[in-house]
């Protein structure tokens, strides 16, 4: 039976020691009141919900499922889901981030995405119910009218009622141009819609007294293609003018998809016949509101998955410990013991280190990307705000797809970790594995976010604002570059620096003369860019650490980053070689196959 221990020491390095967060929210009237000691005691009892009341779910909600009632169309989760949904309403915890004027607590999106981290490592499953309703809540504060916003955030905040995103349609997922769902206009102002969505996470429960669907649908006379898409808020249950429920809407549940993973979340296929909702935002200007909530959604995603990794490598650590199998290459270690465990043997220790780096890295970058959500809605600074989220809007993909791509890869070594019994249920290695894989493809597969990556955000501004992220990097770079015992840290986070530049102006030309160049190079461009992030938040790390030591610091956590620190920059930021010379090997040897794929 795997177990999951909240990360509260690494976390509380991330956010003091290498960020120093606080400084940052006293710029911020908003948050100039949240000090260390708040931060610490919020995420230590939310370590405590996690580890507590949701882990202690996973196995048996993944084994259990949830059940679909085909007369009533209402979905069952497992046991104990509903009992546990309660407690995070009661404990104040859908509330951590959301604005007081609507019941929120008013604290950091940084501390909320801490918390999230930890929800996803206890139980990814039970943390997709309350998962969305976050950014349906965004999305409703940015383009809600005020009839919404006095409805529906008081409830989303508080969790009585949670929220989905509605998007995908059977024939058509990532190309939101070629929906076809309807919303023909009522005499009243509101909308009935008509249509299909399917893949909608939590899409049907009976956690809560109504759900809020965030549904895209074209009205009669919109344009064809992405320009024609409008954002409508449909819920479960109708309310009045005064948020009281009434009848049953006319969406509901017509069957739960079998899935390989994430088994006690309901993931629905939706059918609409002529649902009430209410316009979000303007006529045929659907995307942007709903962007609001893809972008956090995305981000999202990227925590799932560095929940994943770090209960991953905690078990796995804990079996290497304990198992013992043959000796060690070079000489007897535990001589009381008839073999040694197998954590001396260095190819354990490459799989486990992986899958630890990848935890670090990733929870730094989740950090950073935290501070600067909360810097580009709270600073008073007008070009901090901007520059913060231009950056974020960068970062956004690289976190979504480099975050689910080293999660998937590191359940997979932890689950090697625990060889044959990786594979058997009870161990919960193969869950973790399975749970992972979805990541890669929501909220726009991994290939759709490098795209995006280097389509958009890089060429998209001619490389200006990656210049801009560059120009923080280079700061930093210039500010160690004497210290010798960072050399082992910056000389190759410099390097690559350097290289980024000539290397994205490469794949750019070539993409200008073909286009598909782009799409050829996209994927190996993302996880460079990832790389360049990673070595850039691992040199922050080490800083901190090697200043830690030398002020006489004792303890071995800061020479364990350092190891860590190392194992990174010689075993998995080499591959960047690699992958600038797959992405320029150009784009001729994929699509010049027509025989190959006959």
């Amino acid at each position: 039976m795997p177990t999951y221990n909240p990360p509260l020491r690494d976390m509380q390095f991330v956010l003091h020691e290498v960020f120093n967060v606080t400084e940052d929210f006293r710029q911020m009237p908003a948050f100039a009141e949240v000090d260390a000691d708040t931060i610490n005691a919020v995420l230590e009892e939310g370590g405590k919900f996690a580890s507590q009341v949701i882990q202690p779910l996973n196995i048996s909600g993944d084994t259990e499922g949830c059940t679909l009632d085909k007369a009533t169309h209402e979905v069952t989760p497992p046991k104990g889901y509903k009992e546990a949904y309660q407690q995070y309403v009661e404990g104040g915890w859908p509330a951590l981030s959301c604005d007081p004027e609507f019941g929120g607590q008013g604290l950091p999106a940084t501390i909320n995405g801490c918390f999230y981290e930890m929800l996803n490592g206890a139980n990814q499953a039970w943390t997709m119910y309350p998962g969305l309703s976050h950014g349906a809540y965004e999305a409703m504060l940015a383009h809600g009218t005020d009839w919404q916003k006095k409805v529906y955030l008081p409830k989303l905040v508080s969790g009585e009622w949670t929220g989905t995103m509605c998007l995908t349609e059977p024939h058509c997922g990532t190309d939101l141009g070629l929906l076809r769902t309807k919303a023909e206009p009522e005499a009243d102002g509101s909308y009935l819609i008509s249509g299909e969505k399917i893949f909608i996470s939590a899409g049907e429960h009976n956690m809560v007294d109504n759900i809020v669907h965030l549904v895209l649908a074209r009205l009669p006379d919109a344009p064809a293609g992405s320009k024609g898409i409008s954002l409508f808020a449909v819920p479960k249950f109708n309310v009045d003018a005064e948020g009281n429920i009434g009848e049953r809407n006319g969406i509901y549940c017509a069957g739960l998809e079998h899935k390989m993973g994430i088994h006690s979340n309901a993931t629905a296929q939706l059918v609409l016949d002529k649902a009430r909702g209410t316009l979000i935002g303007q006529p045929n200007k659907g995307l942007q509101a709903m962007f609001v909530m893809m972008n956090a959604a995305r981000l999202g995603v990227g925590n799932q998955s560095l929940g994943l990794t770090e209960v991953a490598y905690q078990n796995a650590l804990a079996y290497a410990k304990d198992r013992i199998q043959m000796r060690s290459l070079s000489g007897v270690k535990a001589k009381d013991k008839p073999a040694d465990p197998i954590i001396v043997h260095p190819d354990v220790r490459r799989m486990l280190l992986t899958a630890k780096a990848y935890a670090e890295g990733g929870r730094a970058l989740s950090v950073y990307a935290g501070m600067l959500l909360d810097k580009e809605h709270n600073h008073p600074d007008e070009k901090v705000r901007k520059d913060s989220g231009e950056i974020l809007a960068l970062l956004t993909p690289i976190v979504k797809a480099f975050l689910t791509e080293n999660g998937f890869k590191a359940t997979v070594e932890c689950q090697q970790v625990f060889g044959g019994h990786g594979y058997i249920k009870e161990w919960g290695m193969e869950q973790f594995v399975r749970d992972a894989r979805i990541n890669m493809i929501y909220e726009g597969t991994n290939t759709v976010q490098a795209l995006d990556l280097l389509g958009r955000k890089v060429l998209g501004n001619q490389g200006a604002t990656l210049k801009k992220f560059g120009k923080e990097i280079a700061v930093f770079i210039e500010s160690e570059g004497v210290n010798e015992k960072m050399a082992e840290f910056i000389n190759p986070l410099a390097m690559l620096a350097d290289q980024m530049t000539k290397f994205t102006t490469e794949i750019g030309f070539r993409g200008f003369q073909n286009a598909d160049e782009v799409g050829g190079a996209a994927f190996d461009y993302m996880k460079v860019a990832g790389h360049l992030v990673f070595a850039y938040m691992f040199a922050r790390m080490a800083q901190v650490a090697l200043q830690k030591i030398a002020e006489g610091n004792t303890d071995p956590f800061y020479q364990g980053k350092l190891q860590t620190a190392r194992f990174y920059f010689a075993k998995l930021f080499p591959e960047t070689l690699t992958l600038m010379k797959t992405a320029r090997n150009g784009v001729k040897v994929l699509l010049d196959t027509d025989a190959a794929l006959a």
